[in-house]
């Protein structure tokens, strides 16, 4: 892999972050019952720490030399609660395996400052799954 490849990758992560703003706003406004408060104040936690992670990537796709992607992905919409953290759960599970592969390939590619940049947002997205699976019973 060069580092072109790698730029372009990084841009994938940042739209699925892109989208991962959106989805979260969007079910922190819609997600309701009382089965769901706890989760729902957690979603707005990972809403914040999902724009940290978008502007993380930004930063790093243009200090490798790349042009930060403005392209949001499809959103689907759910009909309920469940389903809506189940769709969170899946994108989360997603990233998290993207993000372990993108700090292995930006070692691979003898970028060490840039794979220490994205071990938060590893670790972070591992934290969200396992939020999400809590408050799905998983």
């Amino acid at each position: 892999m060069d580092q072109q490849s790698f730029i372009a990758l990084l841009n994938e992560d940042l739209e699925s972050e892109y989208r991962s703003i959106v989805q979260y706003t969007q079910h922190t406004a819609t997600i309701k019952g009382p089965e769901y408060q706890s989760i729902i104040e957690e979603l707005g936690a990972h809403l914040h720490q999902e724009l940290a992670h978008a502007t993380t990537l930004a930063g790093q796709i243009a200090f490798l030399g790349g042009v930060p992607s403005v392209s949001v992905p499809e959103i689907p919409s759910v009909p309920d609660g469940a389903a809506a953290l189940q769709l969170d759960l899946d994108l989360e599970e997603a990233q998290l395996q993207r993000y372990r592969e993108r700090v292995s390939q930006a070692i691979e590619l003898g970028l060490p400052d840039v794979a220490e940049a994205l071990r938060p947002l590893l670790q972070q997205t591992q934290d969200h799954v396992m939020d999400l699976q809590g408050a799905l019973g998983k």
